[in-house]
């Protein structure tokens, strides 16, 4: 199992945790990861971070569909890839949800499914440099002859050379997202994955894989990654521990997203926990957040975390371990749970 380190993105003030950084990759670890929702963005702190370290993969999770062009993207990604020596950028995609792409982008929900198809596919052909770029697809074609053209849009050719192969990984959870993931990307950066989540999700990726296989491409579990997360909190108390994430989880269950449309407490009731989603949801909407809080079930949390004194991380990560995802990315701000975790890694490797 490789560990990543995931550091999402940054609160009020920009607080780029370098040193961390530095430590994982001194660990041993993979990768990092970035993110954004609406403020700092995933691709800058890469940039940096490409010029204080040396060997660690640099992801995003995820880039955001509507805050950038395709062609923009695949800019993001060869150039940065450029710069930190070459195969160390990881391009994790998603749509993010409709209040972001209305709200802060400006841009119409559309049809998701075949915006992520028309962008990986164009991303894929500028960094391959075969021809000038064109497309036609159900959401994006270039050159633009839609309202407000002038007609002379020109095929072009990307002047860098960039790295041809950069992975994409897709974050998605839903049934028909998840199939197309396992038929255009390289990767994936599930959205509610638990031990024993696989079984769920491996009928709709296989069916990807076989899409793939018609077009004459190698595709299967032998060359796909899956990358998991996990909070991680090493406290003595565990009751403690749990209770720290019940803020972001009452945010992301009750507030991130509309009551009509929220994959998180989606996701949430599909675990089993549908009434306190609800609950949850409800409460949060009406004002009330720290009951919300305090609704969220323990058993949550711990079920979709590593939680506790090291000895308790350290056992219940081999259920992680034995999950079917090539690689968990951690997420904590704890210096003590990255050494945890490495060693609780290294406990599972051959010897």
């Amino acid at each position: 199992m490789k560990l990543g380190l995931s550091i999402g993105y940054s609160g009020a003030q920009m607080d780029l945790p370098v040193e961390r950084v530095q430590l994982a990759e001194k660990l041993g670890y993979d990768s990092v990861w970035t993110a954004e929702a609406y403020g700092s963005d995933a691709v800058t702190p890469l940039a940096f971070l490409a010029a204080k370290t040396e060997k660690i993969k640099l992801g995003t999770g995820i880039m955001q569909l509507a805050a950038r062009t395709p062609a923009n993207a695949a800019m993001c990604a060869g150039t940065i890839d450029a710069m930190a020596g070459g195969g160390r950028f990881l391009l994790g995609l998603g749509v993010s949800g409709p209040q972001i792409v209305e709200g802060w982008y400006g841009q119409p929900w559309g049809r998701p499914y075949y915006r992520i198809k028309d962008y990986v596919e164009i991303m894929r052909k500028i960094w391959a440099r075969q021809e000038g770029l064109t497309h036609e697809g159900k959401e994006i074609s270039l050159p633009y002859t839609g309202e407000g053209a002038m007609g002379i849009g020109k095929p072009l050719k990307s002047i860098l050379h960039m790295n041809p192969k950069i992975p994409v990984y897709i974050g998605s959870g839903q049934e028909a997202s998840v199939r197309l993931t396992g038929e255009i990307a390289d990767g994936w950066l599930p959205l509610g994955f638990v031990p024993g989540s696989l079984d769920e999700y491996k009928p709709w990726l296989e069916q990807g894989f076989e899409r793939a296989r018609k077009k004459g491409e190698d595709k299967g579990w032998h060359n796909f990654d899956i990358h998991a997360g996990v909070f991680v909190n090493v406290d003595d108390d565990v009751k403690a521990a749990i209770d720290r994430l019940k803020p972001r989880e009452a945010l992301y269950v009750g507030g991130m997203g509309a009551r009509e449309k929220n994959f998180h407490n989606d996701l949430m009731c599909r675990r089993g926990f549908a009434d306190a989603a609800a609950r949850v949801q409800e409460l949060y909407l009406a004002g009330h957040k720290k009951e919300a809080e305090e609704a969220v079930p323990d058993e949550w949390i711990d079920l979709k975390s590593l939680m506790g004194p090291p000895a308790r991380i350290k056992e219940r990560y081999k259920a992680w371990d034995e999950c079917g995802a090539t690689s968990l990315t951690v997420r904590s701000a704890q210096e003590e749970a990255m050494h945890v975790m490495a060693d609780a890694a290294r406990l599972n490797q051959p010897r």
